[in-house]
C-alpha cells in the first residue's frame, strides 16, 4: 500500500515482515524485535503458513500525522496505524483452504517517537512498548477491533498472550 522512497533503506527480513525506516534511523535491534513479534503472532494465530507478510514502517511524528490525515481524514499525530488488505473472514478462509500466492496481511504504521514517550509514560520498557505497538496493529490487520468493552476485551486477552509467550512485560 505505502511506497518508501529510499528503497536502501528497505529490508526484508523474513516471510512474515519487511521493515522500512521513513525518515528515521534504521536499527538492527528494532529489526530484531519485529521479527520476534511478528514471528509468535503469526505462529499462535496459525497463519504461519499462509504465504503473507506485514509491510511494517517505522518513522516519525510528522510522517505518522501526514498519513492518518490522508488516509482516515483525522489531522492527529498518532502512535500506530493499521491497514489491513482483508477481512476477517477472507482471513478465516484462507485458514481453512490456504494460501498460494505471496500477499500482504497489511500495513503497520508505527511512531518511533510515540513509542519512547509513551514507555515513559506507562513506566515500562520501550521493547515492551514497541511489541506492544505490532501486536495491536497486528490483530488489526487481522480483523480485531476495540470499538466497544467486549472487542477490547478479545484484542487485550489475543495481544497480552502473545506478549506473555514472548515473556515481554510491564
Amino acid at each position: 500500500m505505502f511506497q518508501i522512497k529510499r528503497e536502501e533503506d528497505q529490508e526484508k527480513m523474513d516471510k512474515f515482515s519487511e521493515v522500512n525506516f521513513l525518515e528515521i534511523d534504521k536499527n538492527e535491534d528494532y529489526i530484531k524485535l519485529i521479527e520476534k513479534v511478528i514471528g509468535q503472532a503469526f505462529s499462535i494465530e496459525g497463519i504461519d503458513k499462509l504465504n503473507l507478510y506485514i509491510n511494517i514502517i517505522l518513522t516519525n511524528p510528522e510522517n505518522i500525522r501526514k498519513t492518518n490525515k490522508e488516509y482516515r481524514n483525522i489531522d492527529k499525530e498518532t502512535d500506530v496505524l493499521s491497514f489491513p488488505m482483508f477481512e476477517r473472514k477472507e482471513i478465516e478462509n484462507m485458514l481453512k483452504n490456504g494460501n498460494k500466492l505471496q500477499d500482504v496481511l497489511g500495513d503497520i504504521i508505527i511512531s518511533i517517537s510515540r513509542v519512547e514517550e509513551q514507555a515513559k509514560e506507562y513506566g515500562h520498557s520501550f521493547e515492551r512498548e514497541l511489541a506492544y505497538m505490532l501486536i495491536h496493529g497486528f490483530y488489526h490487520l487481522m480483523g480485531y477491533d476495540h470499538m466497544n468493552e467486549e472487542e477490547k476485551n478479545e484484542m487485550r486477552k489475543k495481544e497480552e498472550c502473545v506478549l506473555e509467550k514472548l515473556k515481554i512485560t510491564r
